[in-house]
């Protein structure tokens, strides 16, 4: 069967200087409204009590679980009126000079094809279901819109300065698989846990990963794996705190991290304020 992603690059039309092209959202099939509505429907069931406070608010209000892939444009309208964000399609991943200008101008790339039968689980190259369900949310709240512009303007900043790795472990950590302390406890807010229902719960509820209040540079210093659940999880204390620490001077930093110097995804550093030191048990040698 051919990829969604690869099938999508087949099929779009004229592809922008800015990476942008046509939703052609007359263009999904039944089946694939049919796999939004499910994955949607899934994740529904498990995100109440799991995600945060902001996340679910947006989803009601910005109507992504109204029924089918969401119409790009709609959904831009809604969410401009709101923080002032829209959400361009683009055919998969784009150039980070790309990627960081659309974040600085608050426009959010999507990827416009969704994930198949037998990706439902797990899909490598994020779809349109991965970076609107997981995304867009929280693009809703003016705190958090303004932490991802200056993420945008940061990331064309580090470009210079060749220090992408490290602004790249902060989104990961963050923006991916971050967690929120809220009133009732910990929630998730990160896009790579919404999409998925098995690190769901896993991030809240399993013993096996940390669980690390967050600071900046411990973040910026902490490596990640991308083929398996998170070893360690950053807990935030609030949007308005993610955006103050994204607006510090980046240069000092930057300077203190050129020495190299990093820890590995599942280790406990000096000056940690551990909430949960994980058990690693589901981790296996990957822990080492």
């Amino acid at each position: 069967m051919e990829a969604a992603a690869a099938r999508l690059r087949r099929e779009a039309g004229p592809v922008a200087a800015d990476f942008t092209i046509d939703q052609r959202w007359s263009a999904y099939s039944p089946e694939e409204h049919a796999r939004w509505d499910a994955l949607t429907a899934r994740m529904m069931r498990l995100l109440p009590d799991r995600a945060s406070a902001a996340f679910l608010k947006a989803t009601e209000s910005l109507a992504l679980s109204e029924g089918g892939i969401p119409d790009l444009e709609r959904l831009s309208d809604r969410l401009e009126s709101r923080t002032g964000w829209r959400v361009v399609g683009v055919p998969g991943l784009v150039p980070d000079e790309v990627f960081f200008d659309h974040l600085a101008n608050r426009r959010f790339p999507a990827g416009c094809f969704i994930r198949d039968e037998d990706e439902m689980d797990y899909i490598e190259e994020p779809d349109i279901f991965h970076d609107v369900f997981g995304h867009v949310p929280l693009l809703a709240d003016p705190a958090y819109a303004a932490f991802i512009q200056a993420y945008g303007e940061g990331g064309l900043r580090a470009m210079k300065l060749g220090r992408l790795t490290e602004l790249a472990r902060l989104y990961w950590h963050t923006i991916e698989f971050g967690l929120v302390r809220e009133a009732e406890g910990l929630r998730i807010f990160g896009a790579g846990i919404m999409s998925s229902p098995s690190e769901t719960v896993f991030a809240l509820e399993d013993p096996s990963p940390n669980r690390i209040e967050f600071d900046l540079e411990r973040v910026m210093r902490t490596e990640y794996r991308i083929d398996d659940r998170q070893q360690t999880y950053f807990v935030i204390e609030s949007f308005d705190s993610l955006l103050e620490a994204a607006m510090a001077d980046f240069g000092p930093i930057y300077a203190r991290l050129a020495d190299g110097a990093a820890f590995r995804p599942g280790e406990i550093a000096p000056g940690d304020r551990a909430l949960h030191r994980g058990t690693m048990a589901a981790f296996g040698a990957k822990a080492a």
